[in-house]
């Protein structure tokens, strides 16, 4: 970063912080009478893990607001500022979904929160990760499979965008591909021993 850029680049990625930190999981399940969502299934905060509580409302409202929360930050940084900066609010919002400060950085794997930073750069994008990840979770029925396959593809968006940086906005969106693997760790090691669980399975 160039001196000019650094301060502007660090404010951005903090605004996306302050956003992708909010455990909204928790909250929403804690409103509910659903108890601490972190004491079931795989123990994080996304809508994945709250549907595992049998609530499938509150699950799609944590759906909701995990997307808005990547969504908000990306937006509004994007229309007043451009798309570095866009970038690196996304970049915060990913990061503090998974590492939210207020849970000792443990949290959610960030893939709801990542089509919110894709809507809030270029929409059709978000829509493209979402329609990959119902074909391929129609065919696998696994959902973190169908969301690693969405995430490697979906950068290609960036490159036939049209826009006015396809290259930058690839580049940016590879990058957060790459943090959504990073998150899927255990899940990746599951897939390759053949014991990850499927959509609709106990």
């Amino acid at each position: 970063m160039t001196g000019d850029f650094m301060l502007p680049g660090l404010l951005a990625l903090l605004f996306g912080y302050g956003f992708g930190s909010i455990p909204f999981g928790l909250i929403l399940s804690r409103l509910a009478g659903l108890g601490d969502v972190r004491r079931i299934g795989s123990g994080n905060i996304g809508a994945t893990n709250v549907l595992r509580t049998g609530n499938k409302k509150v699950a799609a409202l944590t759906l909701a607001a995990d997307m808005a929360k990547g969504l908000a930050p990306v937006l509004i940084v994007h229309q007043n500022f451009g798309l570095k900066l866009a970038l690196l609010a996304g970049l915060g919002a990913m990061l503090g979904h998974i590492f939210p400060i207020w849970l000792k950085f443990k949290g959610g794997k960030g893939v709801a929160t990542y089509i919110g930073v894709l809507a809030g750069l270029f929409w059709p994008s978000a829509l493209i990760f979402c329609l990959i990840w119902l074909a391929s979770a129609f065919t696998t029925r696994i959902s973190s499979l169908s969301a690693l396959i969405a995430s490697a593809l979906v950068p290609l968006s960036g490159i036939y965008s049209g826009t006015a940086q396809p290259l930058l906005l690839a580049g940016g969106l590879a990058m957060f591909s790459l943090i959504i693997f990073a998150a899927h760790h255990e899940n990746i090691g599951r897939l390759i021993r053949g014991t990850e669980s499927r959509i609709g399975g106990k």
